[in-house]
């Protein structure tokens, strides 16, 4: 499928944009990978372990769906955050964001992101939240890095012509 939407999109680029497409597509992988990974290394357990241990004085019964719709939730969600950097580069390559303004927007920025991982998280607890909006802060941190390195490389390429 990836194959056939390359055949279909590589006679619009020019072979400057063909050269980029690898290294996004290895980042973008790899990011989800990693957002994945991290649900399932760090949040899953400690959702899971809320779950069970939140009624403890009952028999815990999860069913097999809710296992698995929390399981596809947190990975999912966190793949897809994990993909912060990548949605910033782009914005910075259509300047529409700098990196000056994210960092003047940092607290606002935190708030908002602890309300999406509010909102995200599949368990009610702090703790899970905690977990959603720590990467999503340090995300934030290195957008705020891909954003400054955009707009530099671009006043850098615009002051030499």
């Amino acid at each position: 499928m990836f194959y056939q939407l390359w055949l279909f999109i590589a006679p619009g680029l020019y072979r400057e944009e063909k050269r980029y497409v690898l290294p996004f597509l290895l980042s973008t992988v790899a990011l989800f990978v990693a957002g994945g990974l991290f649900g399932y290394r760090m949040v899953y357990p400690a959702s899971l372990d809320f779950l069970v241990g939140y009624g403890r004085q009952f028999q815990p019964m999860i069913t097999i769906g809710e296992y698995t719709r929390l399981f596809v939730t947190i990975i999912v969600g966190l793949g897809l955050i994990f993909e912060m950097p990548i949605l910033v580069l782009f914005l910075a390559l259509m300047r529409v964001i700098t990196a000056r303004w994210m960092w003047r927007n940092l607290r606002y920025s935190i708030l908002v992101i602890f309300i999406i991982a509010a909102i995200v998280t599949p368990t009610a607890d702090i703790l899970n939240m905690c977990l959603f909006a720590a990467p999503m802060v340090a995300l934030y941190g290195i957008s705020i890095g891909v954003a400054w390195l955009v707009n530099s490389r671009r006043e850098h390429g615009e002051a030499s012509v």
